[in-house]
């Protein structure tokens, strides 16, 4: 099995994290897992804020909708990635949208996430992507500017508990052959 497949198989949304500061040289290269990430056209949408300071990790906190699973241990993360996008870039062409589903920046965010994430987990780091907040107010509290939105947050660290793996489906029961063959 590839080295890859494999990261994408222990890869877990981790929420309990050890009080240990991540190396400088391993964000480092979680940074550039984003850098390297392909996106439309080149486009590269993507803006970080690394977020290390505990007053802005809580302000973030309380962006998060009630029940959602990441709060209680949101601020415990040595580091929260906040993955910010510039608009009207990706999926565009000459000012012009040029695709079906418009913007094309959440495509190109899940991209540079996963690349954070399996790099993160290839350095034994722990990772949660987090999708449900408020996100004009998390917009707010790291200063994005008009123009840009949060497409998501991922707190980030050494496990003290790392969750086991949920059921998959079997293949077979989602790929499909030539055509689209309703039930299989």
């Amino acid at each position: 099995m590839s080295d890859l497949l494999n990261l994408l198989k222990e890869r877990r949304s981790v929420r309990n994290y050890e009080e240990k500061a991540i190396p400088e040289s391993v964000l480092n290269e979680l940074l550039e897992a984003v850098q390297w990430s392909p996106s439309w056209a080149n486009t590269q949408c993507w803006e970080v804020v690394v977020v290390e300071d505990p007053a802005i990790k809580e302000e973030l906190s309380q962006t998060l909708a009630k029940g959602n699973p990441a709060k209680k241990n949101f601020v415990q993360a040595p580091v929260v990635f906040v993955l910010g996008a510039k608009l009207k870039s990706s999926g565009y062409y000459k000012d012009q949208v040029t695709t079906k589903f418009g913007d094309w920046f959440l495509f190109d965010m899940g991209i540079c996430t996963q690349s954070l994430c399996l790099t993160a987990q290839a350095h034994g780091l722990g990772t949660v992507i987090v999708g449900l907040f408020d996100q004009d107010a998390a917009k707010r509290v790291v200063g994005l500017p008009d123009g840009y939105e949060v497409a998501t947050m991922i707190p980030t660290g050494y496990p003290s508990k790392v969750p086991s793996a949920p059921k998959r489906r079997e293949i077979a029961e989602f790929v499909h052959k030539n055509r689209f063959s309703g039930a299989l």
